[in-house]
């Protein structure tokens, strides 16, 4: 992208992301400890969230199915991805928070940690002096 593309406008305005899940309130609570955000609403079957200027919604989904990934019996739709000084210590850090390491790991990039939210959404941990490689 050049420098001149970015500084365009957009046709839209971002509003929020929404994430199925089949538990919105530990998710939320899950995101806005690991991103530094703060749970803004919570209502039946719906959590906020507010993080770095972005908001993410929970939804629950009565037959959420998480991601197989990298099998694709159920595919994978979306997953974050993020940038930090240390992915393994992260890691430790957010296992306690509920999430968990994926079962599938590439063993080629010391530089990235894959894992699985509470609801099993896989998400990037990448080294920030690798990020620009990902």
């Amino acid at each position: 992208m050049t420098e001149d593309h970015a500084q365009r406008p957009g046709l839209v305005k971002w509003m929020a992301l929404t994430i199925d899940c089949p538990e919105p309130n530990v998710m939320a609570q899950f995101y806005a400890t690991l991103l530094g955000g703060k749970v803004t609403r919570r209502i039946a079957g719906e959590a906020n969230v507010e993080a770095a200027g972005r908001l993410l919604n929970f939804r629950a989904a009565p037959d959420y199915k998480p991601p197989t990934w990298p099998s694709p019996e159920v595919p994978l739709h979306s997953h974050f991805e993020y940038v930090v000084e240390d992915p393994d210590a992260v890691a430790q850090q957010l296992l306690p928070l509920g999430a968990s390491l994926a079962q599938h790991q590439d063993p080629d990039d010391p530089h990235l940690v894959v894992m699985l939210d509470p609801a099993g959404h896989p998400f990037c941990l990448i080294r920030s002096s690798a990020a620009r490689r990902h």
